[in-house]
């Protein structure tokens, strides 16, 4: 494996906090509409390689995510190989704590394999925004 692919593989957790400042702070200057839709841009400035911005509401609807397929879908339900219903999981830290992390597993973007990972969770309105790594 190349240096470079090393590197972009281990992300910290102090950049996935940094990624989900930034989009809270965006959020909060710029509105719901406009943020989802950066969020969601894949060539903008909330997708770093594998680390990027995804954002839920608090009944489990994706608002933010690099996989079109499942921005409007209610994701509460849905549960990773071991059985973690991870929106749940996501919902339950950003209503009971405010913000943290959730560990889970979770297809990688540019393998497409599945691997353990972890999310910084920060509730904000009536939403949830958040980033992973990959561990």
């Amino acid at each position: 494996m190349q240096a470079g692919a090393a590197a972009e593989e281990k992300r910290t957790p102090e950049e996935a906090i940094a990624m989900v400042k930034k989009g809270v702070a965006y959020y909060k200057e710029v509105g719901r509409e406009k943020a989802i839709a950066a969020f969601n841009d894949p060539k903008g400035k909330f997708v770093d390689g594998s680390l990027y911005i995804f954002a839920y509401d608090m009944k489990g609807i994706n608002l933010a995510s690099p996989n079109p397929k499942i921005i409007g879908r209610n994701m509460y339900e849905v549960k990773d190989q071991n059985g973690v219903r991870t929106v749940k999981s996501y919902i339950d830290v950003a209503q009971q704590k405010g913000s943290g992390w959730v560990d889970f597993v979770w297809p990688h973007p540019q393998t497409g394999a599945l691997q353990p990972k972890s999310a910084y969770i920060e509730k904000v309105d009536d939403i949830l925004i958040a980033c992973g790594i990959y561990k």
